[in-house]
């Protein structure tokens, strides 16, 4: 495979090596890793383990498989690591940290309860939710059998995406990414302009609360 000297293609050479190294199992490893660090695209290493299965260094099913394996590891560190946390600990650090408060807290314990399924199914075919999306379900102790089992679901899906056009496409792999790079800026610019959001009501809401904003509603 060549290289244009972009980290991208340095990050694809090295998957690519990682898989013809270990085998299949490597698509595995580094998926996992894509869980915990979002900055890693597996916008790119799920078609290169699509492109090393059409090259016969694995096979189709045995790529989907350690792929989605990657997904739901790495996704059950992150759940620990929202359990871990706890919903008490995480109210204390809501306490002094600006603009946020302990309610907050609880109203996403009490949202994940109502809709948690959806959203840790849904969310793994989404970047960067397929990652942090993990931590609230420990947070709120999603039973691990269901977590387990909408993780696995909603990975293999995404994955078979993936690593199907890596495997049809072959060499021409960079075409995924160059789409899938399209919902990645639309999630985040969604995501951005959602904080921004909560930070200006936030800061309205102080600033009313002290006085210097005046309440529309009050004549």
């Amino acid at each position: 495979m060549t290289s244009d000297g972009s980290w991208l293609s340095s990050l694809a050479d090295a998957v690519v090596h990682l898989m013809d190294t270990v085998g299949a199992w490597g698509a595995g490893v580094a998926i996992a890793l894509e869980n915990l660090f979002p900055p890693l695209p597996s916008e790119v290493i799920l078609p290169m383990a699509g492109l090393a299965a059409s090259r016969g260094s694995f096979t189709l099913v045995e790529a989907l498989f350690w792929t989605t394996a990657g997904s739901v590891v790495g996704a059950f560190l992150l759940y620990g690591l929202g359990a871990l946390l706890g919903r008490r600990r995480l109210r204390r650090i809501f306490e002094i940290v600006p603009l946020l408060k302990p309610a907050d807290v609880d109203r996403t314990v009490a949202w994940f309860d109502r809709h948690g399924g959806k959203a840790v199914f849904f969310g793994r075919m989404l970047p960067i939710f397929r990652s942090l999306i993990s931590i609230p379900a420990g947070l709120a102790r999603m039973p691990l059998w269901r977590f387990g089992l909408l993780t696995a679901a909603g990975s293999l899906i995404w994955n078979s995406l993936f690593v199907g056009a890596g495997f049809l496409l072959g060499e021409a792999w960079p075409i995924v990414e160059e789409y899938a790079g399209v919902l990645q800026y639309v999630v985040i610019g969604g995501t951005a302009l959602a904080v921004v959001v909560f930070v200006f009501v936030r800061i309205r809401t102080a600033l009313r609360d002290r006085g210097g904003v005046p309440d529309p509603a009050v004549d």
